[in-house]
Parts: C-alpha cells; sequence; structure tokens
C-alpha cells in the first residue's frame, strides 16, 4: 500500500475567512467552492502539490455517523517553506503564537493563528 496524498481538513464557523487569509497570504488557488445558502460550506485550497480543506462546522454536523463522533478543537499545521522571510511578511498582521525562533532539530520557525484559529507553524531547514 501507498499513500498517495495527504489533505488536511480543518473546521471553522468562517470559511470565507480562512480561504482569504490563504489565497491573500500564500497565494494559494481555490479548487472548490460548495455554498450553503449564502455561505461557504466547504473549500479546498491547493498550491502546487499541497492541498488544504476547510468546512464548517455545521456542515459537518449534516454528515451521518460522524455528529457526536467528533469535538471542536484546534487543528495544527507544520508547513516546510522555501522562504522563511518571506512567509513572515505575508503574515503582517496575523496573530503571532510564536515569534521567529531557532529549534533543536534545526528550523527556523514561526506560529501564527488562522482566522479559524488553528495554529500554524512555518518553518525553514537550512
Amino acid at each position: 500500500m501507498i499513500v498517495k496524498k495527504l489533505t488536511p481538513n480543518l473546521y471553522t464557523d468562517d470559511v470565507e475567512s480562512c480561504m482569504k487569509f490563504w489565497v491573500e497570504r500564500m497565494h494559494f488557488e481555490k479548487t472548490v467552492e460548495v455554498p450553503d445558502g449564502g455561505r461557504i460550506a466547504f473549500a479546498a485550497l491547493q498550491s502546487g502539490s499541497v492541498e488544504l480543506m476547510y468546512g464548517t462546522w455545521a456542515s459537518l454536523e449534516k454528515e451521518p455517523g460522524v455528529t457526536g463522533s467528533y469535538q471542536r478543537g484546534t487543528g495544527f499545521l507544520f508547513i516546510e517553506v522555501d522562504d522563511l522571510d518571506a512567509v513572515v511578511d505575508a503574515m503582517n498582521g496575523v496573530p503571532i503564537v510564536l515569534p521567529v525562533h531557532k529549534t533543536f532539530y534545526g528550523a527556523t520557525e514561526f506560529t501564527v493563528k488562522d482566522p479559524a484559529g488553528h495554529l500554524i507553524t512555518f518553518a525553514h531547514f537550512g
């Protein structure tokens, strides 16, 4: 068996603000958008081979068998980048959880909160 792809699927009450975060700051492309009334219930975003999905908690509640089987909480992403300074610039104004620092495992990294409150660590090795 070979795992061909792994796509984080994060949940929020506001998919639109999370889409905007990734599209405007990190130049991701919106590849899928599923409306629900006047709001967006689900979106997929992609940059190269990296894909990320956001869904609403309300849409998750509509999935048979899923209701009651999860807990709301904070997601954590670790993303390796080639230019940390460019990402620091792109994250201007975003809540910083951990400022830029060197790690014991050889990365320079920092952590921010996305609009849904998920923690995203951007790291550069080298």
